[in-house]
């Protein structure tokens, strides 16, 4: 019974597997079918449009330039501050001590040789007249005795060595008088018009830049330099140049300087010196221009120094019209197969004085391009 049983189960189980094997495989066809229904159509690749290559009609209509190959001196360009020629700055001395009664110049003021800048009572003076009366004096008595000693000595009444003595006596009182006499005058003083005050005058004429005495009633010390007075014909430009540029910089070589305060005017110099030390924090090294001044250097401006160097560098140059300026770019057009011009992009330069224009890169010398870029733009735009 027990066998009987089991092989009926074992035929059931057997009946059921075929019934369902069927479905599951009907079911898994139809879910991979919604699969392949789903999934996205196969791509279409579409090729690319070149939108620096335009087509014209009439090509001949915009006439070709070549890029031509130019060469120039290198030039380098730096930055740097107007000064005084030191040799041609010129120290006031006072030649007195006292009480300055008067100033009559300021700092920045233009004066001429033998103006007075300022007014000082002093001691030294009076000091000075009483010498010289005295030295007056003296020579009037040994002048007397020479006279007398020449009568004596003429009737025998004295010996020559008494009229020597008499005759040296006068020649040392002379010297003693003239003496007193140019001090006088070498503290601006008239020996004949006696006063206490003492004029210190401009020993050049030029611009007083320094100034350590400005008001009156102060205290002024012998061979004190209450102003500094700078001839400024001639100026220093002073610029800062790095040192992996020095290099391009010589002496006796020309520069040309631009102010701030004047752009548009273009001044020549001279490099005199190059500094033999670097600044260890930038690391430049001051050279140093000098400038003949045509009346508009300061001290104190800024000012652009660009230097020629030696050695030539050879550059790309086209006519400035072929150049188009688009969104901060420079572009030109250039003709390619099948009645077609290609817009390549440039870095354009400098503005040359004959109507081109440097280009930096971007196209080499003997390449053709259109000259006016401008009129192929407006054609392509309509």
């Amino acid at each position: 019974m027990d066998l009987i049983a089991t092989n009926k189960l074992i035929g059931t189980g057997a009946l059921v597997l075929c019934v369902l094997a069927p479905l599951v495989v009907t079911g898994c066809s139809s879910a991979q079918g919604n699969v392949a229904a789903e999934a996205p159509p196969p791509a279409s690749v579409v090729a690319d449009v070149n939108v620096s290559l335009f087509s014209v009609e009439h090509p001949e209509q915009f006439p070709l330039a070549s890029a031509v190959a130019r060469s120039t001196a290198a030039q380098l360009q730096v930055t740097g501050t107007v000064n005084p020629d030191v040799a041609r700055n010129v120290p006031v001395i006072s030649l007195v001590s006292g009480r300055v009664v008067a100033v009559h110049a300021r700092l920045g003021d233009t004066v001429t040789k033998g103006q007075v800048l300022l007014s000082i009572r002093s001691d030294d003076v009076a000091g000075g007249f009483s010498d010289y009366r005295k030295a007056v004096a003296d020579e009037v008595l040994a002048r007397t005795q020479l006279e007398r000693s020449k009568e004596l000595y003429d009737h025998g009444a004295i010996a020559l060595n008494d009229l020597q003595v008499a005759q040296d006596t006068e020649d040392k009182a002379k010297v003693d008088l003239e003496t007193a006499e140019e001090h006088l005058r070498l503290l601006g003083n008239d020996p004949t018009k006696p006063k206490g005050i003492v004029d210190v005058e401009a020993p050049i004429s030029g611009v007083i830049t320094d100034q350590q005495i400005t008001n009156a009633g102060g205290v002024q010390a012998l061979g004190s330099n209450p102003f500094t007075i700078s001839d400024l014909s001639y100026v220093w430009v002073v610029c800062d140049v790095y040192e992996n540029d020095l290099s391009s910089v010589h002496l006796d070589e020309a520069a040309e300087v631009r102010l701030n305060a004047y752009p548009q005017q273009v001044i020549t110099g001279r490099i005199s010196n190059i500094g033999a030390i670097l600044d260890p924090t930038i690391r430049t090294a001051k050279v140093r221009v000098e400038v003949h001044n045509p009346g508009m250097l300061r001290p104190g401006m800024f000012a652009t120094a660009t230097f020629t160097g030696i050695k030539k560098q050879t550059y790309t140059a086209v006519p400035a019209t072929a150049v188009l300026h688009i969104h901060d770019r420079d572009w030109v057009y250039v003709p390619a197969p099948g009645h077609k011009f290609r817009r390549l992009e440039v870095v354009g330069g400098e503005t040359l004085s004959d109507n081109m224009q440097e280009i930096k890169s971007g196209i080499e010398p003997g390449q053709q391009l259109v000259s006016n870029a401008l009129v192929l733009e407006h054609m392509i735009e309509q």
